[in-house]
């Protein structure tokens, strides 16, 4: 069974966590549109290097690039994860459960400025669960928050990712004031370097329509097909069952851990929160929660007892992912 052999960290597991990335998005091959127009990046990139944000690429092309990135994405995630020891031994369930949520819905397959930004996401999270046993992480904050900005370049709402290094620092460290300030210096680097080449070009005005985004009305409207809510359904049952599995478990486990639990937790509220950052939400916003849940669920059916439960649970998720696809 699918869940009993990638609990297995063998390297047959790659090519199956590779096929299993494959059959998921077989249904949107059957279903490209003629044309699809791929956006690389925010317009305040754009407007310095002149060049396009956004290309008409070959549909094919597009969601093969997509599936290409989202399974480096699953990898490096699943890296992390054992590198820390997460899951209490090393398996492929994280990069398992990262492609499966990178499949739910038809636009997670085609490429998009938030489907880059899980990159960054994930090598900060390694750089954030590295924070607890470091003596001094002034120049990791620093760090962390250029690559913020940077981030906030290619998808604006990910300046909210900001708050989330500030939150890691209450989590696993005492208070420094100093520690709190090196993030907002690393952030504000980059914005005013990026300021200094728009007043070299005269163009002031434009730099100050790169905030825009934080003016906008909160969003009423999300647009999601209703069926996409019945795709959510078994993910959100695996978070319920995965709730029990770390109450059994929580007090278990090292300090570190559940110190982890927090912080990912807070990167899903905080990513859900900042949908307000778009003038219109699109479900691909949302993407950019597939890292900590697949760990969430990745937890969940590493300590799972009942085989036919779990078994029949992912089988149920992943059944219903290609139904909705294909029909």
């Amino acid at each position: 069974m699918i869940i009993n052999q990638l609990r297995k960290f063998t390297p047959i597991n790659i090519l199956f966590v590779s096929i299993i990335g494959l059959a998921l998005c077989l249904g949107v091959f059957l279903h490209l549109p003629t044309e699809i127009t791929t956006i690389f990046f925010e317009p305040a990139i754009y407007n310095i290097i002149g060049f396009q944000s956004e290309a008409m690429v070959s549909p094919v092309v597009n969601v093969l690039i997509t599936l290409i990135l989202t399974l480096l994405q699953a990898f490096f995630l699943n890296k992390i994860i054992n590198n820390f020891n997460f899951l209490g031994k090393p398996s492929f369930l994280t990069a398992l459960m990262y492609m499966t949520l990178v499949s739910l819905f038809a636009p997670f397959l085609v490429f998009s400025p938030p489907l880059i930004c899980n990159f960054i996401t994930i090598w900060m999270l390694g750089k954030l669960l590295n924070i607890y046993k470091q003596a001094d992480v002034k120049g990791l904050m620093f760090d962390l928050g250029m690559i913020v900005a940077f981030g906030s370049l290619i998808y604006f709402p990910f300046m909210v990712m900001m708050l989330l290094l500030w939150i890691s620092l209450i989590i696993f460290r005492p208070f420094n004031w100093r520690e709190w300030v090196t993030p907002l210096l690393g952030f504000s680097t980059i914005y005013f370097l990026l300021g200094v080449i728009y007043y070299w070009n005269d163009r002031l005005v434009e730099f100050y329509q790169i905030f825009k985004p934080l003016s906008y009305a909160f969003p009423t409207e999300l647009s999601v097909n209703v069926y996409d809510y019945i795709v959510v359904i078994p993910v959100l049952i695996s978070l319920l069952f995965f709730l029990f599995i770390l109450k059994d478990q929580f007090f278990k486990s090292v300090v570190h851990l559940r110190k982890s639990f927090q912080l990912l937790f807070f990167m899903v509220l905080l990513t859900v929160g900042s949908f307000y950052l778009n003038d219109h939400i699109t479900i691909n916003h949302f993407l950019l929660c597939a890292p900590p849940i697949a760990i969430y669920m990745a937890f969940y059916f590493t300590y799972a007892k009942s085989k036919w439960v779990y078994e029949v649970l992912y089988a149920v998720i992943l059944l219903t992912i290609l139904y909705f696809q294909f029909f």
